[in-house]
């Protein structure tokens, strides 16, 4: 079984950064797809970012120019490097990876979350 653990999430002012990190473990043969989510309260859980193993990545037009996705491959850990950080961006952020595990199947996991508040 595939298991994401989250972390880096905290309380930080507006124009302040962050850096969440996302490690998966298991038996994990490869990871194609890992990405970063988001949920705040009573809204719908959102694409944050995502990052193939080629190389490829895709943003969210909120937070574009300002988060940056990023992969330790040799880890099986992304990484979401957030700057500029405005009140709108406060919720649960929550990573996700997609690949194959060691008994030839897809998996499809998703971490904890991690809260990540935004002070004016």
């Amino acid at each position: 079984q595939v298991q994401l653990v989250t972390s880096g999430g905290g309380l930080v002012q507006a124009g302040g950064s962050l850096r969440l990190s996302c490690a998966a473990s298991g038996s994990i043969f490869s990871i194609n797809t890992m990405g970063w989510y988001r949920q705040a309260p009573g809204k719908q859980r959102e694409l944050v970012a995502t990052s193939t193993s080629g190389g490829s990545t895709n943003y969210a037009d909120s937070v574009k120019g300002r988060f940056t996705i990023s992969r330790d491959n040799a880890k099986n850990t992304v990484y979401l490097q957030m700057n500029s950080l405005k009140p709108d961006d406060t919720a649960v952020y929550y990573c996700n990876a997609e690949g194959r595990d060691g008994f030839a199947k897809i998996f499809f996991a998703w971490g904890q979350g991690t809260q990540v508040t935004v002070s004016s």
